[in-house]
Order: structure tokens, then C-alpha cells, then sequence
């Protein structure tokens, strides 16, 4: 089972902010979320930050898979073509003193819009995107395309659950001197963030 909810203004002409409650309701059933689970797939902020404040314990970052890669497809949300090349990088943001993993990210990163110095950092550190961009004091926006409800599937391991479990997900690019330059989604256990 999967359900999505788009909420980018270019497909549909309007801001996320324009979507009905009824379409969104369909997609993740936002009162029936946790407080937290709401503010998770909505903020524009740093989720390391929040996780961090929800848990009580610092956040690191696994990395699972990162590769330069050439797309075979189109890729809108970063206004790519096909044969253009990214940086895939798949993540796990896990607690530092108990191990356990909050969050899988998946990011594709269009390194000829970065300067040399993120390039750099985000290849050879083991820090969250968000704290890198702090770092370099880059003066972002970031825009969420949608989010949803699926199944935990084949990454339902990495937080000790059944992979008929479900995962609450949104997907947003971040935008740096009028550019996309990052399109990452993010996945959180329906499990997580209930209290």
C-alpha cells in the first residue's frame, strides 16, 4: 500500500499551503499523527535538530550508500536530464549513545551547482546536509513536493521492523542561488514519535 500527496505548486498551479485538507488527509491522515509525526513531515527546518531535541541525545550520521552516479531518467525536482550527473547518497540518522535509527534519507545532489568546499564536505564528512549547509552559511530555501504513507519494504531492517510495517515519508528540494541543488526524501516509522 502506497499513498502519496503532492503538494508542489507546479504541478497543480498552487502552493502546498493550497492543498486541500482532504487530499492530505487521504495521503498520511494528519490528525491521526502524533504531534511530532505532523511537524516532521512539514517543517522546513533541520530534522537532525528536532530529532535531537525530541530524543534528548545527539544524532550521527550511517552512511549507506553514496556514488556519483548519471541519471537515467529526468529528474524534475532538480530540473535534470537525463544523463546528467548527481550524487546519490542514502543515510541513516541514529543516536549517538543508543544506536537507534530515526531517520532513512535518500538525496539526489546536483554537485556542479555546489561550491567547492560543500562538494568537499559533503563526500569526505559524516554530517547531516543540514548542519553542512549551516556550516558553510549558505542562505537556503526549501520547498516540500509531497509527502505520504508506504510500507517499510526493503528498508524495514534498518529500524527492527516487519516490512508490512508502515513508514511516513515527504520529499522536498532545497534551493540554493535560484537553483535546486538537493532533492532528498525522508522516511519515518509510523511506530516512531507516537507520545
Amino acid at each position: 500500500m502506497h499513498s502519496v500527496i503532492e503538494l508542489n505548486g507546479a504541478a497543480h498551479g498552487r502552493s502546498r499551503h493550497d492543498v486541500p485538507l482532504t487530499l492530505v488527509e487521504r495521503a498520511v491522515r494528519p490528525l491521526k499523527r502524533s504531534p511530532l509525526q505532523r511537524i516532521l513531515l512539514v517543517t522546513d527546518g533541520t530534522v537532525t535538530e528536532i530529532l535531537e531535541a525530541y530524543t534528548g541525545e545527539s544524532m550521527r550520521l550511517v552512511k549507506l550508500h553514496e556514488q556519483v552516479e548519471i541519471l537515467d531518467a529526468p529528474l524534475p525536482g532538480l530540473e535534470l536530464a537525463a544523463g546528467q550527473e548527481v550524487l546519490r547518497r542514502q543515510i541513516l540518522l541514529q543516536g549517538k549513545m543508543t544506536l537507534v535509527n530515526y531517520t532513512y534519507a535518500d538525496s539526489y545532489i546536483a554537485l556542479d551547482r555546489l561550491d567547492e568546499s560543500l562538494k568537499r564536505a559533503l563526500l569526505e564528512s559524516h554530517k547531516p546536509i543540514g548542519f553542512l549547509i549551516q556550516e558553510q552559511r549558505m542562505e537556503t530555501f526549501r520547498e516540500i513536493l509531497g509527502c505520504g504513507r508506504e510500507l517499510a519494504g526493503p528498508i524495514a531492517h534498518y529500524f527492527d521492523l516487519d516490512s508490512a510495517m508502515g513508514m511516513i515519508w515527504r520529499t522536498y528540494r532545497v534551493f540554493f542561488r535560484g537553483q535546486p541543488i538537493m532533492q532528498i526524501t525522508e522516511k519515518f516509522p509510523e511506530s516512531h514519535f507516537v507520545d
